[in-house]
């Protein structure tokens, strides 16, 4: 299968499904409008503490700027429109909390996504996973615990940036999603985690097993699911090249930029 590719390198190893527990939410007639208003305003307090936990986790592993994909979801959080749509919902049609933000959250990740401009349209995934972040909460749902994964390739429908960041980074040997974009944040932190990752592979999930061997290779943009042994072999002597050249980089390090003949150059990079 061929997909976008988000960051280079190759790696092998057993699949691991991830796949979300699926809130249904089911709408429900309600009276008592300022009651579901302030278990709203319980979860949403409650998603903001997460949402720092979670930052203070991406600051370690990733960096600040990183990070702050966490301190933006808290932010969309405290948004008045967003606020006030679901506040309005819970009052005018008299329903259930769940259902305010889950119909909100769709609502406001279909207008991102219908933008041009690439940048806001991968926004949407940020929206839908506050609002699903509200809905657990709501539902006296906890994470799923993503840290005692085996060493494994992380073959899901779609991640979202605080799934990603829970998983150890050590045991993650690649990322392959059927969707997502190359501009969200969870292609943004698969890059800053030195992870092979690759989005949009158009595979059917119901026909792939856990525990299934899976070659993933960052540089073509493809994956290979069960390789015969000529594959493996192939691929295990790509990865060992690739580890030289890295260990040959690391020499590097540190030594003056100075040609044969004695002169010293000086390296710059635009970023």
């Amino acid at each position: 299968y061929f997909g976008k590719k988000i960051f280079g390198g190759i790696a092998i190893g057993k699949i691991s499904f991830y796949s979300k527990n699926q809130n249904v939410v089911v709408r429900k007639k309600t009276e008592d409008s300022e009651g579901e208003i302030a278990r709203y305003e319980a979860a949403r307090e409650k998603a903001i503490e997460q949402l720092h936990g979670l930052y203070e986790k991406a600051l370690k592993e990733v960096g600040e700027m990183n990070a702050e994909i966490f301190e933006v979801h808290a932010m969309m959080l405290e948004d008045d429109d967003y606020l006030e749509a679901i506040q309005n919902t819970i009052r005018t049609e008299q329903v259930n909390a769940e259902y305010a933000v889950a119909t909100t959250g769709d609502n406001f990740a279909t207008m991102f996504a219908s933008m041009d401009d690439d940048y806001m349209k991968a926004r949407s995934a940020d929206i839908k996973d506050i609002s699903e972040r509200l809905v657990r909460n709501l539902s006296g749902q906890e994470d799923t615990d993503l840290s005692s994964i085996d060493p494994s390739v992380i073959v899901a429908d779609d991640l979202s940036p605080s799934e990603t960041v829970q998983m150890d980074k050590d045991k993650i040997l690649a990322f392959v999603t059927v969707h997502g974009s190359t501009n969200s944040h969870t292609a943004i932190l698969a890059r800053m985690m030195n992870i092979p990752a690759l989005i949009g592979v158009p595979m059917d999930l119901d026909e792939l097993k856990t525990g299934m061997t899976a070659v993933v290779d960052g540089f073509e943009g493809t994956v290979t699911f069960d390789p015969d042994e000529e594959i493996k072999a192939q691929t295990e002597k790509r990865m060992a090249e690739e580890a030289e050249k890295l260990r040959l980089l690391q020499e590097l390090k540190g030594k003056e930029n100075v040609t044969l003949d004695g002169h010293k150059i000086n390296i710059y990079a635009n970023i």
